[in-house]
């Protein structure tokens, strides 16, 4: 995985601390950790944990991205979002495949 620097760019300035540790530890140190999880398997559990929450931010877009650029086809993430629906609730399952949607065109 690319080194990630959005902590440093969206709040560098406001908050360092935070910033450092979102690029340096969760996205440097954590997920590097390939030996225990794969990239594409940690896509996959975050796409599922962001979605469980509720978020479909901008968060969202970013890990639907990462999801597909490492290596999670349109019918494994339609197939992840379909089976999370009877856990997580239908109307996050809907928000998810309306970002899915777009970011698999």
């Amino acid at each position: 995985m690319e080194k990630v620097t959005a902590g440093r760019d969206s709040l560098g300035e406001f908050a360092p601390k935070f910033a450092e540790i979102n690029d340096d530890v969760l996205f440097g140190e954590v997920w590097s950790r390939e030996k225990e999880l794969s990239t594409k398997e940690r896509c996959i559990i975050t796409v599922t944990a962001l979605i469980s929450s509720g978020i479909t931010d901008s968060s969202l877009d970013f890990h639907l991205t990462n999801a597909k650029n490492n290596g999670v086809s349109k019918q494994e993430m339609s197939e992840i979002i379909t089976h999370i629906a009877f856990y997580v609730g239908w109307p996050k399952a809907w928000a998810a495949f309306n970002k899915a949607k777009e970011i698999y065109k």
